[in-house]
């Protein structure tokens, strides 16, 4: 995998299932990183995040992080217009 390269949840998913059968085998998380090319620390932080997820899973998680961002920005976008129309109001501006 190239420096930098965004993967999709479903690779992710695939490359840890893979890792699972190559460790059973006697491999260490070292050696597999090294096959699939990532990082070690991607490797134990991507276990962590999707270990056990099917990949519908995690394109669903994905999508709601999405979501929660989105809605995050419009619920602060509003906090803001609230709060300059109270300014507004009051005559403060």
């Amino acid at each position: 995998m190239p420096a930098g390269k965004k993967l999709k949840p479903e690779q992710i998913i695939r490359i840890l299932r893979d890792a699972e059968v190559e460790m059973a085998q006697g491999k260490t998380a070292i050696e597999i990183c090294r096959s699939h090319g990532i990082s070690t620390k991607s490797f134990y932080r991507w276990r962590k995040e999707y270990g056990g997820m099917r990949v519908e899973q995690a394109k669903k998680l994905k999508d709601l992080e999405k979501e929660n961002v989105r809605l995050k920005r419009l619920v602060a976008d509003q906090a803001l217009d609230i709060s300059i129309l109270k300014d507004v109001a009051s005559g403060k501006y």
